[in-house]
């Protein structure tokens, strides 16, 4: 039997933890080169919980991945248009994938943006993050090209959405 993946609200106490897990996360998979100063922003959980909504999952008593949710009139929200949500910086920590830990934070995103009678839900990606583009199309999600972008040279992104 699979434990149970329990998502919730991230607390002060574990901004430092998942900062660091979500700068490994994109490191050790190069989407982001350890030399970047991207890697700042990865590493400042406090300021994503500050001007998001910052969500761990845990599984077998411990942070297993984290992702920001952006509602409207979140700073973090680069994508999203009108009446849209976002979500933002999903990790999951190597140990975890493959256990649900990934799909229950992007579900969490889902039912937020729904409960809170939101349009949709948008998500950028890199190309290179191909189990993460399988989630998000047997979750729903459809590509939207029309949207993709570069946030900087040599760094393209491939932009999702989920219509409700």
């Amino acid at each position: 039997m699979s434990e149970a993946v329990v998502v919730r609200g991230a607390r002060a106490d574990e901004y430092e933890l998942i900062g660091e897990l979500t700068v490994e996360v994109y490191v050790a998979g190069g989407l982001v080169s350890a030399a970047s100063p991207y890697v700042s922003t990865l590493r400042d959980a406090a300021d994503r919980a500050g001007k998001s909504e910052l969500l761990v999952a845990e599984i077998g008593g411990e942070v297993g991945g984290a992702v920001a949710y952006c509602p409207p009139g979140s700073p973090y929200a680069e994508l999203a248009g009108p009446g849209e949500a976002e979500f933002r910086m999903l990790a999951v920590r190597g140990r975890a994938r493959g256990r649900g830990v990934g799909r229950a934070l992007v579900g969490e995103c889902v039912e937020r943006a729904r409960a809170a009678g939101l349009s949709g839900l948008r998500l950028a990606t890199q190309r290179n993050m191909r189990d993460a583009h399988r989630l998000y199309d047997r979750m729903g999600f459809v590509r939207t090209p029309d949207r993709d972008f570069a946030p900087v040279p040599g760094v393209d992104l491939l932009t999702y959405a989920l219509s409700f």
